[in-house]
């Protein structure tokens, strides 16, 4: 009986080995630009010859490839792309360029505009398309990156989505972000972004207001603020999808809507109980913050079903 137990135990080791063995591979690419590096991580199914490749783009603020920062980690992009690879989709995630950048250095930080982020997009899907081993290249954004992968993708891909994308110019969305955190900060929220619109900066404010409009990253705001979702996603001629959650309580799912009346040939997907992040929550707002500092919890099912389909489909 002891013989036997010891060869079970030798063989589910080895039996799990191979159950956990992965069908991508992955790989560091660094991709030169004019002005930065680009660093991300490619996942490649293997055995498919020309892949569809997509092109994740992370959201606002110092956010890496994975979806995380140093305020939350919870492996989003990560989840995404490996669920993709599992679904014969091959997927570049990057890390923004910003993380390179020491926030102390004032000048390096004044050059990082929101069409610097544009630029960046559009070498990484030079890059790949000039590799031509991909049968369709494909952008999504998430969050802030929807905008960016708007842009990036006019006249440059076989297809877009967005990921929890705004359909409203930024300065739109901070004041009523402001107006619902803080109610007697609106107005001089207002006046802020009318100036910034403008071009102009804002010496004096609120301290209370100093984490959003701190004079450094000013410049960047105003141009950001230049960029309409609703104009830019006319422009695309190509298969766009629009995905939000209804448990999103950053962006609204009216925003996705807004977006989807922009650009008729676009499809639009509302899933339930889906959060900011891609997560399932069907609790109260405690359960869905938790989320944000959570790295195993896996993106939904749903969301991998909607994105292979639409990839899938692109011919």
């Amino acid at each position: 009986m002891k013989r036997y137990l010891s060869v079970l135990f030798f063989i589910l080791p080895l039996f799990s080995l191979f159950a956990q063995e992965k069908n991508y591979n992955e790989q560091e690419v660094s991709i030169p630009t004019k002005t930065v590096k680009i660093t991300g991580t490619l996942l490649s199914p293997k055995g498919i010859e020309k892949p569809s490749l997509v092109i994740l783009i992370p959201g606002s603020g110092p956010t890496d490839r994975d979806g995380n920062n140093s305020m939350m980690r919870n492996n989003s992009l990560k989840f995404l792309a490996e669920n993709l690879a599992d679904n014969n989709i091959a997927s570049y995630r990057f890390d923004k360029s910003v993380l390179s950048i020491d926030k102390n250095d004032t000048i390096a930080v004044k050059k990082v505009t929101f069409s610097s982020f544009i630029n960046e997009a559009k070498e990484v899907v030079s890059y790949f398309k000039n590799s031509n081993n991909y049968s369709n290249l494909i952008v999504a954004g998430h969050s802030q990156g929807s905008l960016v992968g708007m842009v990036a993708s006019q006249n440059n891909v076989d297809g877009y989505i967005s990921l929890a994308g705004a359909g409203r110019t930024i300065d739109e969305v901070l004041v009523e972000q402001i107006e619902k955190q803080a109610p007697f900060l609106k107005e001089e929220s207002v006046r802020i972004v009318t100036e910034l619109k403008k071009g102009n900066t804002v010496e004096d404010f609120n301290p209370m207001l100093i984490s959003l409009f701190k004079k450094q990253v000013q410049p960047f705001l105003s141009e950001w603020m230049q960029y309409n979702p609703q104009n830019e996603i006319k422009k695309l001629t190509i298969p766009v999808l629009i995905i939000n959650g209804s448990k999103d309580i950053q962006v609204n799912t009216t925003e996705a809507e807004l977006l989807h009346q922009s650009n008729q040939n676009s499809k639009l997907y509302i899933i339930e109980n889906m959060n900011h992040l891609f997560k399932e929550v069907k609790g109260d707002i405690n359960e869905n913050i938790q989320t944000y500092n959570n790295p195993n919890l896996p993106v939904m099912v749903e969301l991998i079903n909607i994105i292979s389909t639409f990839v899938n489909e692109i011919k």
